[in-house]
């Protein structure tokens, strides 16, 4: 399964003015200058280069500034997700997604992410609720329907290992459960 980097809508946002009104903090966020916004995106910036060199807590260290600057923003977040499930503290991860799919629901990439960090965990069921409601907020995300279709794979390979546990004398559920198995046998590289 694959996990999404970058926020794609974003990605073209990150130096237009936010549009997004902030009823719990001091500043608008339509307040910030032109620079500001500049700098902000260049924070982002090294904070996904960080993140790439494996420097997982200076990274974190400047998107919670960032957050803090701007805690409505989910751009900061989003990639303090990316650096927790990076370094392979899934659950903060997780939190963290969780998070910014409270405040913006309507946001595929992270239910993308958290179904990458379920299906990692073998919950393979809230990873494909994740990925429907990925695909429910942009249908043409096509990350999401690859994975949900791995999701698929492997919800298969649980279930035929169930029907042959439950009757040994199963004559169709080995052939298939061999066959979604070689689906699923990582690629040689």
């Amino acid at each position: 399964m694959r996990a999404t980097l970058l926020l794609a809508a974003f990605a073209a946002a990150l130096c237009a003015p936010p549009a997004l009104a902030q009823s719990d903090a001091t500043t608008d966020p339509r307040e910030f200058s032109e620079a500001a916004r500049k700098v902000y995106a260049q924070k982002l910036k090294e904070a996904r280069t960080l993140i790439g060199e494996k420097k997982f807590a200076e990274a974190i260290g400047i998107l919670d500034e960032l957050h803090a600057e701007r805690p409505r923003e989910p751009q900061a977040r989003f990639l303090k997700g990316i650096a927790f499930a990076d370094s392979g503290k899934t659950e903060a991860a997780i939190a963290v997604f969780q998070a910014v799919l409270g405040d913006y629901p309507e946001l595929p990439e992270p239910h993308n992410n958290l179904a990458v960090l379920y299906a990692q965990k073998g919950e393979y069921a809230l990873a494909r609720d994740e990925l429907e409601a990925a695909i429910a907020a942009a249908p043409d995300y096509a990350i999401a329907y690859e994975n949900l279709g791995d999701i698929y794979t492997r919800l298969a390979a649980v279930n035929y290992e169930k029907a042959l546990a439950r009757d040994t004398r199963n004559k169709t559920a080995p052939a298939k459960l061999k066959l979604v198995r070689e689906v699923l046998a990582p690629v040689p590289k």
